[in-house]
């Protein structure tokens, strides 16, 4: 199904939202749209939703989800995008949104669904879920110029750090922090200090007034926060290869970038046991 803006699927295709949980993929271009599908349907998402530029190629494996023209090259887009979605969308609904070239991972989901991992959270009392950004790249940039090959992708196993967040005025957010590592870290002077966080509320239920902001957190401070206040919760990660690809497609940078291996580089397995085993996504208390 293909609806030629927002506002004309939340006219008539609201039915897509009713069951969740549904994912949101903003395909920035065409790289790995189908992978992207056929992950997110594996781990249990009842619905894919792809939010594209009109008239961009989509595979054919993209034939059995719901497409959406949108426009992403317009000044904060995607918050845009998602503030719509969010107003017209079932409470009971979780939504998961991220990008083409970019893949869920939380605890178990090569034996567990992302529902059953999600009613697990909801029992907890906590309607959203924080995720952390794991950069992929691809090992040999003369055989990918684009940085992207899931086949030989590999990752910082380490160079990660947390800053405390703080509020408009100036006082600490109880429970949340500014995420940090990655190629974002490494390469920096190529990447504006705004863009710079692994941090991502990539998992919520909607709520009314709930909006997303700017800098991709909710208007309701708790749903930023990575725990409750009585012990751990699940976190999350999604692995996305989107900012090696930008880094290596932008002439801007391309140049100064021979290669992002280093000797944190490791090989990532597709598996949560490795990102459970190095501490980048967190099983709860009893998961």
């Amino acid at each position: 199904m293909h609806y030629a803006s927002i506002e004309e699927f939340l006219r008539g295709g609201q039915a897509a939202l009713a069951r969740g949980p549904v994912a949101l993929i903003f395909c920035e271009d065409e790289v790995e749209i189908a992978s992207t599908v056929a992950h997110h349907q594996r781990i249990g998402f009842s619905q894919v939703i792809l939010l594209c530029p009109p008239r961009l190629p989509l595979p054919p494996e993209a034939e059995s989800v719901v497409a959406v023209d949108c426009d992403l090259s317009a000044r904060n887009a995607v918050p845009a995008a998602l503030g719509r979605v969010i107003a017209r969308c079932p409470p009971t609904t979780w939504l998961y949104w991220g990008y083409n070239a970019e893949y869920l991972f939380f605890p178990f989901c090569e034996s567990r669904q992302v529902g059953e991992m999600l009613a697990f959270h909801s029992e907890e009392r906590r309607a959203a879920m924080l995720a952390y950004v794991i950069d992929l790249y691809a090992a040999d940039l003369g055989r990918f110029p684009n940085a992207v090959s899931r086949d030989e992708a590999l990752f910082d196993s380490r160079g990660y750090y947390a800053l405390e967040r703080f509020g408009s005025d100036g006082k600490p957010l109880e429970r949340q922090f500014d995420v940090f590592g990655g190629i974002r870290w490494r390469f920096e002077e190529h990447i504006p200090w705004a863009r710079r966080r692994l941090d991502r509320t990539a998992l919520f239920r909607p709520a009314k007034g709930l909006e997303m902001r700017a800098d991709f957190t909710l208007s309701d401070e708790e749903m930023n926060t990575v725990s409750c206040p009585w012990h751990h919760n699940l976190t999350a990660a999604v692995a996305s290869f989107r900012t090696a690809k930008a880094l290596k497609t932008n002439p801007g940078s391309s140049w100064a970038i021979g290669s992002f291996a280093w000797a944190g580089s490791a090989r990532f397995e597709w598996t949560s046991r490795q990102l459970l085993d190095l501490g980048m996504i967190e099983p709860g208390q009893w998961f």
